[in-house]
């Protein structure tokens, strides 16, 4: 996969609703249920992050899920890539980036949001021929107001803010012309994970799908 091919895919995952939910999963009995009320809720673009022991399982859990685009978080190294790979994941994401991490998402044909926080690390995206990256941390680097900065010099990249994203500033980064989509964990929040409400976390979902500029 070419990173041109990978940012086209890229693009067309975070199309697919206005939040990504940023997932982190204890627990792999939870990952279909999970997964169903979300994309019940007009949410299919799932990041499960390579946070906890049972992410794996969570990942290959979901994968089989109707309706679901699943993909792997917190991508850190080229045999985090491979081990998401066989789990299913059908994108990757990842905090920072390393020509060795692309190297392994290109060969295993992985798209990726890689992670970046200036325009710097943006431009040597652009050089290697990505035009879609995350935008990480958001907040803690300045929100939607460092992101409108970061897009006047350089266009023709598009991101997807995470990182102290919410319900309530979402709009902010979703009005900005550089954003494709925003990541959150408010919507799968761990004290309803764990308690099984999975009515309630479609109802975050259907909350958060209906967000716009």
């Amino acid at each position: 996969m070419t990173p041109q091919e990978a940012s086209t895919a890229s693009e067309k995952i975070c199309r697919l609703a206005p939040v990504i939910p940023v997932l982190v999963v204890h627990d792999a009995a939870h990952a279909r249920p999970l997964a169903e009320a979300l994309v019940k809720g007009g949410l299919p673009a799932l990041e499960v992050t390579l946070r906890t022991p049972a992410a794996l399982e969570v990942i290959a859990e979901m994968s089989r899920v109707e309706g679901g685009t699943v993909g792997a978080g917190t991508l850190l190294t080229p045999d985090d890539v491979t081990k998401a790979v066989e789990a299913g994941a059908r994108f990757g994401v990842s905090p920072g980036v390393t020509d060795r991490l692309l190297d392994a998402a290109e060969e295993a044909g992985l798209p990726m949001l890689p992670g970046i926080a200036t325009c710097g690390e943006a431009m040597r995206l652009l050089d290697r021929g990505y035009t879609v990256a995350k935008f990480f941390p958001a907040e803690a680097n300045g929100g939607a107001k460092a992101l409108k900065a970061i897009g006047a010099p350089l266009p023709r990249i598009r991101f997807c803010p995470t990182g102290g994203v919410s319900l309530g500033n979402a709009r902010d980064y979703l009005g900005l012309s550089n954003t494709l989509c925003v990541g959150g964990s408010w919507v799968a929040p761990q004290d309803k994970v764990e308690s099984g409400d999975w009515d309630g976390i479609a109802a975050l979902a259907r909350e958060a799908a209906a967000l716009s500029a």
